[in-house]
Formats: C-alpha cells, structure tokens, sequence
C-alpha cells in the first residue's frame, strides 16, 4: 500500500532524527538559544549609558540638573570628575560614554533670572548609542529649562501661559515603548525556519547518499515523489513546533503581543517552508557529504539574513541591495510574520509578499524536485 510506505519511510526518518544527538540538539536548543541570544542582545534600546560628571558649581541648581538627567533611566551618573583632562580620559578609555560639564556660576545665574549653559560631550564611536542618547539629553535639558521657567513665573505670581506656536504630539502605535525584542523576535522565527529546515533537509539526503542507503531506497517499491515527500515532511512538522516554540517563549519571556490569527500564521510559515525545504532539496543534489552541503546552504543564509530586513532597515540600503533583497524568500516572510505578530493584521494587509513567497515557494520546489528526482534515476 502506497500509505502505508510513506508511513514506514516517515518513521524511518525520525528513528534517525531521534538517534542523531546532533540534530537533537539543532532542532531543540538552537531555537532556545538563538531566541534568547538575539532577544536579549540584538537591541537597539539604550539605557544606562554611562554618563561623567564634572560640576565646578556645586549649588542647588545644579544638584536640580543633575537629578533631572539621574530620573531618566537613560543616563546612569557614573563618574565625577575633577577636570576636563580627567573627563576626556574616562570618555577615552570608554569607561564613560558621555560627559556633563557644569560651569561655575551656574546656580547663581539660573536662580538670578538669568541663563547659563552647560556642555555635554557624547562619545560617537558607536553611532546608534550617540544619536539617541543625544536626543535624550537635549530633550530632558529642554524639559528641565521648561520647568525652570515656570518656576520663575509661579514665583511671580504669574501664570505659565507661553505656548509654541505649534504642539506636535507624538504617539507610537503598536509598539508604545519601542522594545527592540518585538521586532526581533519574528524576526528570529524566519530565520530559524529558514535555517533549520534547509541545512537538515539538505544534509539528512546527502547522509544517505554517504551511507549507501539511498540506493537500498531506490530499489524498493517507493516512488521518487514518496520519497521526497517522506523525506521533507518530518522537518516540516519539526519546523512548525519550532515556530510554535519561540512564539510561546517570545510571548512569555519578552512579552511579544501575537495579535494576528495563530492558525494563519502557521499556515503562512508553512507556505515559506515550502521555499526552505526547496532550498535545502536543491543542496541536496548539489553536495557530495554533509559539509558540502551545509556550506551550500550558508551561501544562501547569510545573503538572506542581511539583506531581509532582519537587522538592517532595507530603506536604509543602497538602490542596488534594495532590489537584490527581492530574490529571497525570507524579506516577504518577514513583513508577514512582523505584521501579524505586532498589527493583527490579516492576508488582505500584505497581499503582494504572500503571492510572491508562494511563487517562490513553488518555483524552487519544483526545480528542486525536479533535479533530484533526475539524480534518482
């Protein structure tokens, strides 16, 4: 019976799978670690940054200055120092990140009426921590010069009715607090389809060939296409359990909302699968042992990886790489994934990325299957 030789095939493969510690361990705890490695690691917040402080005033308004930058949990007042020299060698050695200079006479001139300015020097080495802790410190010395200054009318008797001409009011949707994790997250979960379905796909045929095996399994009464289908449904389901995984560990470890259909998303990671498993099937015919094969498929990994969108914003890209990023898969899994997970958003949101993940999906299946059927015979 033709059901009952895919069955046998099946559990064949996952007698293997069970029996090969090394693939126990790429199917279980990679995912766990690459979940936990990226979502705490790959971050784009900024906090703490370590901030020194040279005070030559020493008076209480400067003491205000200092708790205003102390409250906000994006400076940590680390040092403080007693002259420029000593400050420049902490932001050197990057023991510190950012400087605070507040001169003498300070208090007396803000509390006089008056204004005074302070400098604060930020070490731009690494750009993504200076842009924002920039905009952080300008902002919350703006806030403190606003407060300052309704002190003084308050003082008066005065009340504080000076308003800008324009009030540009901000709100973020879907991701209120801009957590990094909720963008890498889903992000994680196509990479690991991609990465784990190609390479185990692609070196557990060529582990036959190595082994002899597969000539013992040409021989038999199994078809070419029953072959293939027992040989890539085992990582299918192994795939979807992953997915199933990191979104249970992303929901309750990083707090990543799921507001899209759970049935959907899988069916729309099951449809990406059909491009990893083709890419791996396609290794598969090209390699002779399981490095050769491994290696083919890395060439394809990282290309994805990069140029997906996964940690780098495509807009930010060169022209050239933007329309390069539209040969792999993984750049439309990802708009998909990202935008069911934070928006709730359904087929009808990104219509253009699921047609074009099925039409890759089934054109490298079927070159694919194609070429490894001509290998067979």
């Amino acid at each position: 019976m033709f059901n009952s030789r895919l069955v046998s095939l099946i559990r064949k493969e996952f007698i293997q799978i069970r029996r090969d510690p090394r693939i126990l361990i790429l199917v279980i705890i990679l995912p766990v670690m690459q979940l936990l490695l990226l979502g705490y690691s790959a971050t784009n917040d900024v906090r703490n940054v370590p901030l020194a402080v040279f005070d030559q005033d020493r008076g209480s308004a400067a003491r205000a200055l200092l708790d205003a930058y102390r409250a906000a949990d994006y400076f940590k007042l680390a040092y403080e120092v007693d002259s420029e020299q000593e400050l420049r060698k902490m932001i050197d050695a990057g023991r510190a990140r950012a400087g605070l200079v507040i001169p003498p006479g300070y208090s007396d001139a803000v509390l006089g009426g008056g204004s005074a300015q302070v400098a604060f020097v930020l070490d731009g080495s690494d750009p993504t921590v200076a842009s924002t802790a920039l905009s952080a410190a300008k902002l919350i010395g703006q806030e403190h010069a606003t407060q300052i200054m309704a002190e003084r009318l308050a003082r008066r008797g005065q009340p504080f009715l000076v308003q800008a001409p324009v009030d540009v009011r901000t709100q973020v949707w879907y991701n209120p607090d801009l957590v990094s994790a909720y963008f890498m997250i889903p992000g994680v979960i196509g990479m690991i389809l991609y990465a784990l379905t190609s390479i185990l796909t692609a070196t557990a045929i060529v582990r036959e060939r190595e082994r002899g095996t597969i000539e013992q399994l040409i021989v038999t009464p199994i078809r070419p296409w029953e072959l293939i289908v027992g040989k890539l449904l085992p990582y299918v389901i192994l795939a979807i359990l992953n997915t199933l995984e990191v979104l249970a560990l992303g929901h309750y470890l990083f707090g990543v909302p799921i507001r899209g259909d759970l049935g959907m998303i899988v069916v729309l990671s099951g449809l990406f699968l059909l491009s990893s498993l083709g890419m791996g099937l396609l290794a598969s015919t090209i390699a002779n042992t399981q490095q050769e094969a491994m290696l083919t498929v890395w060439m394809t990994l990282l290309p994805s990886i990069f140029l997906s969108g996964f940690f780098f914003p495509l807009e930010a890209m060169p022209r050239v790489l933007q329309w390069i990023s539209y040969l792999f898969p993984l750049r439309y899994y990802l708009v998909i994934i990202r935008s069911m997970m934070l928006k709730g958003g359904g087929v009808q949101s990104f219509p253009n990325e699921v047609l074009a993940l099925t039409l890759f999906g089934v054109a490298i299946m079927v070159a694919a299957t194609r070429r490894f059927r001509k290998r067979l015979d």
